[in-house]
């Protein structure tokens, strides 16, 4: 088989894996080849719409494991191909020097054993370091099981290292992949993120000590294979980001390759819904009990995460812009990072009018039900119960609502 029929079948296998995210890593040029952005390295397209400039594919997809959502899984029935060190070295380089990408993202099945795959995926990037001098971008999928030597050997080249968790359960990695232990994907998370903290720690006495995953480490979780709920996802990845210091937590709706498990199409409105639940707890200072109380386990479709929250607790609004706390401005549908820093910057100089709100990027058609400046409402003080805003705001998506067209309304 030549190298290109080995690219069109593992550049194809790659595409279920989504957590290749480039920013978030510094790699400076140091007479070698590439550099790896600070703010990213996406250039190009993917034929549904994502911009990447990473050479994304599998080492190869010989699978000793048979787990039923993946589509490498040793007993489905398709062409099975693997690539050599060497291929995937001068592949990297050629379309590098070709200008078609800036970086590497290299996963792998499981070939044989955990350790032998690893050690071949640890050699490629070792190589592209040290003999090619490549300074770009590489994210490595680290095999769950490996020996923890390496591991530590894949830090120390690679920018970004990840260990997909694949399911949010025991009970259904049990199901689904029983060939694979928590243990065995929690054991090298665990590894990964001590690495980081030690490098860090040792940076700080010598600036000369070298780097171990500067863009630190991400998982994948697979939605809707199985029929944990939404709270059950998110109460998982907090308790990630607080004991694995992970970067990201990645969602990925289940895309039926196996039809015999999971939803008959992938549930892209669900997975988007995560995203935004997943923002909130690690930037908005939101815990995943407030996102999803016990007594409401799923995510709202109609409406994002922070609106069904807000709509919860009505005792909290209106929010005074001009005496509200940073914290609390970001709890305000319609209210992000860069309008609350605006809002909080100029209330310093003179007080904040609702005329001025949409020069600081608040989203008015959601935040109007939610805010007040000085006793003062967009909506002239009427008071509406959460069913009555959230019915409005199902209805008015597209424009923000007029005080006189309220009383139509009800």
């Amino acid at each position: 088989m030549t190298v290109q029929e080995k690219l069109a079948i593992l550049s194809d296998a790659a595409k279920y894996d989504v957590s290749c995210s480039s920013s978030g890593s510094s790699r400076s040029n140091s007479g070698g080849t590439g550099n790896a952005a600070q703010s990213g390295i996406c250039h190009s397209w993917t034929p549904d719409g994502r911009c990447v400039s990473l050479l994304k594919i599998l080492f190869t997809n010989r699978c000793v494991y048979d787990c039923a959502y993946c589509v490498s899984r040793c007993s489905n029935d398709i062409p099975r191909t693997a690539f050599t060190v060497d291929e995937v070295v001068h592949l990297t380089m050629h379309f590098y020097r070709r200008n078609y990408i800036e970086g590497l993202f290299l996963s792998s099945a499981v070939e044989r054993s955990p350790d032998y795959t690893m050690e071949r995926l640890v050699r490629i990037v070792e190589r592209l370091r040290t003999e090619q001098r490549f300074n770009g971008y590489i994210h490595l999928k680290s095999i769950p099981g490996a020996n923890a030597e390496l591991v530590r050997r894949a830090g120390l080249c690679c920018d970004r290292l990840s260990v997909n968790i694949e399911l949010p359960s025991e009970d259904s990695l049990k199901k689904l992949a029983p060939q694979k232990t928590k243990t065995d994907i929690l054991k090298p998370m665990a590894a990964i993120g001590a690495g980081i903290i030690e490098s860090k720690t040792e940076r700080k006495k010598h600036r000369s000590a070298p780097r171990f995953a500067p863009g630190g480490q991400s998982t994948q979780l697979i939605v809707g294979a199985t029929p944990e709920s939404d709270r059950k996802i998110l109460t998982l990845s907090e308790s990630l980001y607080q004991h694995y210091r992970l970067k990201r937590v990645y969602y990925s709706s289940y895309i039926p390759v196996n039809p015999m498990i999971g939803n008959a199409k992938p549930h892209l409105l669900r997975e988007h819904r995560l995203y935004q639940a997943d923002w909130l707890m690690r930037l908005y200072g939101f815990d995943s009990e407030e996102i999803l109380p016990e007594t409401a386990p799923f995510l709202d479709e109609q409406i994002d995460p922070k609106t069904a929250w807000a709509l919860r607790h009505p005792e909290r609004f209106p929010v005074d812009v001009n005496t509200a706390e940073y914290e609390t401005l970001l709890r305000v549908p319609g209210i992000g990072f860069t309008s609350a820093r605006r809002m909080v910057a100029s209330r310093r100089i003179a007080a904040l009018r609702l005329e001025d709100l949409p020069k600081f990027g608040v989203v008015m058609k959601r935040a109007q039900f939610f805010v007040e400046c000085n006793g003062r409402t967009p909506l002239d003080k009427l008071k509406l119960p959460p069913a009555s805003i959230r019915q409005i705001m199902l209805a008015n998506r597209s424009h923000p609502i007029a005080p006189n067209q309220l009383e139509l309304a009800f």
